[in-house]
């Protein structure tokens, strides 16, 4: 799987690797400063080497990885995950925000059970007096 070519465009490492299910979505997502190479901003054509580092930022996700292999096609996920190592502290980070958010939801008071027809018109008539 690994390619023999020392560089491969940015947009396509990612659609490989899995980050992104397109490489349209991928080429959204640096076009939108939301993939970093090397600390800097780039552009979708950027050539990714062996060795290189990059953050990727997926809704709350923040992932620092270092590319340990490039790879043309996109195959199975368990191929896709030897092309990359995240590093110690994204993995870290993670988990302390994913912790977070756990906590956060556990503050809130869930009902019971859904609402039945009298109650989801009354929800209504709140809503519609706003």
């Amino acid at each position: 799987m690994p390619e023999e070519r020392g560089e491969l465009r940015l947009d396509i490492w990612l659609w490989a690797a899995r980050f992104f299910k397109t490489r349209g979505l991928a080429r959204a997502a640096i076009e939108a400063g939301r993939v970093e190479l090397d600390g800097a901003r780039c552009k979708p054509s950027r050539a990714v080497r062996v060795g290189d580092r990059m953050q990727v930022n997926r809704g709350h996700e923040r992932l620092e990885l270092d590319v340990l292999a490039l790879a043309w096609r996109r195959g199975p996920a368990s191929e896709a995950q030897w092309l990359y190592r995240e590093t110690e502290a994204s993995r870290e980070a993670a988990e302390v925000l994913r912790e977070q958010r756990r906590l956060s939801g556990a503050a809130l008071d869930h009902p019971a059970h859904r609402p039945d027809k009298q109650a989801r018109r009354q929800l209504r008539k709140i809503k519609d007096l706003r």
